[in-house]
């Protein structure tokens, strides 16, 4: 059996002391609720929940604490088709913003920065400010739904620290430009303008599904990477910059050898021009 731990039972947010977890379960057929899941001398799960699309709620009995568990028990769940499980794959997985545990997966636009490039574009007088996600599975999960108003988008924790707002607000209000790296803070800024009419600090969890149609408040410019057809991040970057102009620069990147997926190639959109 393969357990990926997604978050604490009832909350978004990583906790190093909750021993109930949603997890994604394979196979998940094999598991019924009072099924026990042995990891050998680290301790058991018990399933006490059968959930939707392969899910399973999981009270851990473990012998020492969860990230002892996790580092003796469990691996980085690096996706499948990076099929290298190497202490240096895991490594180069790690953005060069990671600071916190919790997400299940980086967010890969920001794969393409490292500590170098960063002093250079602080170097050209640009502002760096960093968020906190917390990246879901439902990011990831394709669509399935005929219509996008019909496909249920998942929830995503964040945090915002009170420097961190301020700055973004200073941005807003003097009419800077924002900048995004990825769609995950897309939803992040998005979401919190939407619900609160300004950026604010604290831990928020956001279920904002962008796709066509939508007004975006904050972010002018992104940088992404290329995704995949039927997904939800290919549905936000359609909305933010125009669904012809998305396309134009998908046949430029098939016709270029552009890669795609996590360590793939990324572009660099501005917000509505060319609908």
């Amino acid at each position: 059996m393969e357990l990926l731990l997604l978050h604490p039972a009832g909350s978004q947010r990583y906790d190093s002391q909750a021993l109930t977890w949603v997890a994604l379960a394979r196979p998940a057929r094999r598991l019924r609720e009072g099924d026990r899941v042995r990891f050998g001398e680290f301790g058991e799960a018990t399933v006490t929940k059968v959930l939707p699309d392969g899910m399973r709620e999981v009270a851990l009995s473990l012998p020492a604490s969860l990230e002892v568990f996790l580092e003796r028990a469990g691996k980085m769940p690096l996706p499948p088709y990076i099929r290298n499980e190497t202490a240096a794959a895991a490594q180069r997985y790690q953005t060069v913003f990671a600071r916190v545990p919790g997400s299940v997966a980086a967010p890969t636009a920001s794969l393409h920065f490292t500590p170098e490039l960063l002093i250079e574009i602080e170097q050209a007088g640009i502002e760096i400010v960093r968020l906190t996600l917390e990246v879901g599975l439902g990011t990831f999960r394709p669509v399935t739904a005929q219509r996008l108003d019909e496909h249920v988008m998942h929830a995503e924790a964040y945090a915002i620290d009170a420097s961190a707002a301020e700055a973004i607000e200073r941005a807003r209000t003097g009419r800077r430009r924002i900048v995004a790296v990825g769609t995950t803070v897309v939803r992040a800024l998005e979401g919190n303008f939407e619900r609160h009419g300004c950026i604010t600090a604290g831990d928020h969890v956001t279920d904002i599904f962008i796709r066509p149609g939508f007004r975006f408040g904050i972010v002018e410019a992104m940088v992404t990477n290329f995704h995949l057809p039927r997904s939800t991040l290919l549905a936000l970057v359609s909305a933010f910059a125009g669904r012809e102009r998305v396309l134009g620069a998908y046949r430029e990147a098939i016709a270029r050898g552009y890669r795609f997926y996590s360590f793939g190639d990324a572009m660099f959109l501005t917000h509505g021009y060319g609908k």
